[in-house]
């Protein structure tokens, strides 16, 4: 066994009660919160932001591809189109896309017991796939299209339904305003089911029917839409087919993502990752700070040890290693002693959703966590990486120790 191994371990491991004992077991606690706190900030993070922007991608989808209509806002009625068959085989062509559901929105106004709400309709076609929504799902059923002109379902927001004293299985009317012709139709519709997403953007705006009650209200023509809405196999790489797909669909389509239609939100997203960044600096510099004082420290507390070493003759290299090595026994304590507590927090929300939030202020009613398990590794040995290379800069100091004076030191 190498002298400075054996050496730093006869340190680390003795019994013998000193000061330096105190401050090993605090930079050992230190070491081990910094470690416990990135690792509880990322897990957090990437639970925060993954369950937020999965609910926006659940209920629109990656991307959006509908008809050009400049100075018209994102979030607004569509002019119905019909289906182009050159930007349809283009979608189906892309072995990233994994599903294309039409859509179409209008205004209209839900009336029960003379109380009114505004919504946004949004019709969609038999063939949506509402397993996207089942997490949002609180009572009922998804909207049923058995009736051959079109359904009589409406699956409303459990907001709108509480406003205006809606239970399941009511009958409501519905007002649609053709503004073409001046007049109001109304519909009388089946409360089939009350969702909530927990995002006021979508509670308070939506209600989710069927389409072809579009199509008659407003005399469309039996296959218009107002557009589509793109499910991607993998979400991280919405950016680069919306952009292929932009170049390549005909001229009169485009295409979006839905973090351009709703930017405010996944803007709100990127700062949490400014907050993980900013966290991640101070607990770094907390760890580095406690374990360069413990080294100091036992530097000074071992200077007649060191005095004696250089006395028969071993290198300064070697007396550095030692220290070093102990160091590193200490930092990699506090980053087991971490990481054991820093997952066993992660694990215990997972489980058990003991931390609450304010579901209207951030989405979430329970704190999500996601561990990114190749995180927390690079989390751990880059910990003990950068505080053992910090480390190297106090062992300079057993250079300057004399023996003589060092073997006199008390």
């Amino acid at each position: 066994m190498q002298l400075a191994s054996f050496l730093a371990k006869r340190i680390a491991f003795n019994n013998q009660h000193s000061f330096s004992r105190f401050i090993i077991r605090l930079a050992t606690a230190a070491t081990a919160l910094s470690v416990a706190a990135m690792i509880i900030t990322l897990a957090f993070v990437n639970g925060f932001q993954y369950a937020v922007s999965n609910k926006i991608f659940n209920f629109w989808g990656h991307l959006r591809v509908q008809e050009y209509e400049p100075d018209k806002s994102y979030i607004a009625e569509e002019t119905p189109w019909p289906p182009n068959d050159t930007a349809l085989q283009i979608l189906h062509a892309f072995p990233q896309i994994k599903q294309v559901q039409a859509f179409a929105t209008k205004s209209a106004v839900v009336e029960n017991n003379k109380e009114i709400e505004g919504i946004l309709f949004k019709g969609v076609e038999s063939n949506y796939n509402f397993n996207n929504l089942k997490s949002f799902l609180k009572q009922g059923r998804f909207p049923e299209f058995n009736d051959s002109a079109y359904s009589k379902d409406i699956l409303l927001s459990e907001f709108i339904a509480n406003e205006l004293q809606i239970k399941l299985n009511d009958s409501v009317n519905v007002y649609f305003i053709n503004q073409q012709e001046g007049r109001a139709s109304v519909r009388r519709l089946h409360v089939c089911g009350i969702f909530k997403t927990g995002m006021d953007e979508y509670d308070k705006t939506f209600a989710i029917g069927d389409i072809r009650l579009l199509r008659r209200v407003f005399n469309w023509q039996h296959n218009e839409i107002g557009g589509y809405e793109i499910f991607l196999k993998d979400y991280t790489k919405m950016d680069t087919i919306n952009s292929q797909l932009y170049n390549m669909l005909p001229q009169a389509w485009i295409s979006r993502t839905i973090k351009q239609i709703y930017p405010n939100i996944f803007d709100w997203l990127q700062i949490q990752g400014v907050n993980r960044t900013v966290i991640f600096v101070v607990m770094s510099i907390v760890a580095i700070i406690n374990l360069l004082t413990c080294l100091l420290i036992l530097i000074l507390e071992r200077t007649r040890m060191i005095g004696i070493l250089k006395a028969v003759g071993s290198r300064d290299w070697t007396i550095q290693k030692i220290f070093l090595y102990h160091s590193g026994i200490i930092a990699g304590v506090g980053i087991i002693i971490g990481l054991i507590f820093g997952l066993g927090i992660c694990i215990l929300q997972q489980h058990t959703g003991f931390i609450k939030m304010n579901e209207s202020a951030y989405y979430v009613s329970e704190a999500p966590v996601y561990i990114i398990w190749w995180e927390v590794v690079v989390v751990c040995v880059g910990t003990l990486l950068v505080c053992l290379l910090s480390l190297l800069l106090p062992t300079l100091f057993i250079k300057t120790i004399r023996p003589v004076k060092a073997i006199q030191f008390r």
